[in-house]
């Protein structure tokens, strides 16, 4: 799922089961050594996701350990994002080469618990999901702003360092090509100027899945300008 929703040159790998004896280096293991046993079954089988982009992407397997904020720890080279949710584990990476950041994000398709949506939707987002909800109910459009805001702060952070809250980012949902827009709105301090404010994105919902996904491709270096050795007329750009 996660391809279809990423460009072609990002590496993704998912699962909607957990493999048994998954590998785990000794870092990695030392984490969950006292976690219960669900808890070990999604860490495992997303870092076995993570090996499988790693390979993909031709990086040699390393762990992957948090880092501030759970932030997984990448190779130099290398950006990316992890998820879990029940039934889906999901990571996609890519080279800094080309894109700046990624971030997904899985949610079962099942609605918010009561008042979540009112605690991380601004009033715009609220109508729109309403609208949505009555439309298309087939879809918890409501988890689904939660997903694509979650989406938006695991590519932001990685890149500024800089917290956000859910009412920070402005989202625009299109259902029906399964895309969306968000805009981060600057707060009292404002946000940092080394990092994007406008995200575009694809979501899906299926097999009782949702998920969000973001690339932000790197900046390219502008063009050299080319200078002429052609003389310029005296009066080039004058009105007279």
């Amino acid at each position: 799922m996660l391809t279809q929703l990423l460009p072609s040159n990002v590496a993704t790998a998912e699962a909607t089961a957990d493999p048994a004896d998954v590998f785990l280096f000794p870092e990695e293991e030392s984490l969950i050594r006292n976690a219960v046993a669900k808890r070990r079954l999604e860490f495992g089988t997303v870092r076995w996701c993570a090996r499988r982009a790693m390979g993909a992407l031709g990086v040699a397997p390393a762990p992957v350990l948090p880092g501030r904020r759970g932030v997984p720890q990448w190779a130099p080279s290398v950006v990316g994002s992890m998820t879990h949710c029940a039934g889906f584990r999901g990571v996609a990476l890519a080279r800094t080469r080309d894109f700046l950041a990624v971030g997904i994000d899985a949610e079962p398709n099942a609605p918010l618990a009561a008042g979540v949506l009112e605690s991380i939707a601004l009033p715009q987002e609220l109508r729109r999901t309403r609208e949505l909800a009555w439309s298309a109910p087939e879809i918890a459009w409501d988890r689904l702003l939660f997903s694509i805001k979650e989406s938006v702060y695991k590519t932001w952070f990685p890149l500024t360092g800089q917290e956000l809250d859910f009412t920070d980012a402005l989202v625009s949902v299109d259902a029906a090509q399964e895309t969306f827009h968000a805009r981060l709105i600057p707060g009292p301090e404002g946000l940092s100027p080394a990092g994007p404010t406008v995200f575009s994105g694809r979501w899906s919902a299926r097999d009782g899945v949702l998920l969000s996904a973001i690339a932000v491709p790197a900046r390219r270096p502008a063009p050299a300008p080319v200078h002429s050795d052609a003389p310029r007329l005296s009066g080039a750009g004058s009105m007279g």
